[in-house]
């Protein structure tokens, strides 16, 4: 694909600017009704298959987790995910934006992380309600 097709499908497509590539496993978690789907079917779209859902029984190479401020711990929500990954996998952390119902205030976000032990790579708008931040695991 040409460098100006890949910029064309990132404006189409909002989840091609996540990193997602063809024949990942993406597992999510926190899905409900506020997700964005659009980002959902982009991702699909990108990976050439479903998103795997809570219950799968295999490790993943990106975790989706859909966060709320009142979904609990999320220090726990992280340290969970963790042990759901291929080693090197990463998670993309979503949570609602400035002013959204649920929104997790960015300190609180880094704190979980630090605590967590994964570092925070990047943090981008994904979506009209949602901002996203990938998340590093160490390597083991």
């Amino acid at each position: 694909m040409s460098a100006t097709a890949d910029h064309a499908e990132e404006r189409t497509n909002p989840a091609a600017r996540l990193g997602f590539e063809p024949g990942q496993v993406v597992q999510e978690i926190g899905f409900d009704d506020d997700v964005d789907h659009e980002l959902r079917e982009g991702i699909e779209s990108l990976i050439g298959q479903d998103l795997v859902d809570e219950d799968y029984d295999d490790v993943a190479d990106v975790v989706l987790l859909w966060f709320r401020d009142e979904d609990g711990d999320l220090t726990d929500a992280l340290v969970d995910v963790i042990g759901l990954l291929e080693d090197g996998g990463n998670i993309w952390l979503l949570t609602p934006k400035t002013g959204r119902d649920g929104y997790v205030e960015p300190s609180d976000i880094s704190d979980a992380v630090r605590t967590a032990g994964l570092s925070q790579t990047k943090s981008i708008s994904v979506g009209k309600e949602w901002s996203g931040t990938r998340l590093a695991t160490p390597k083991r």
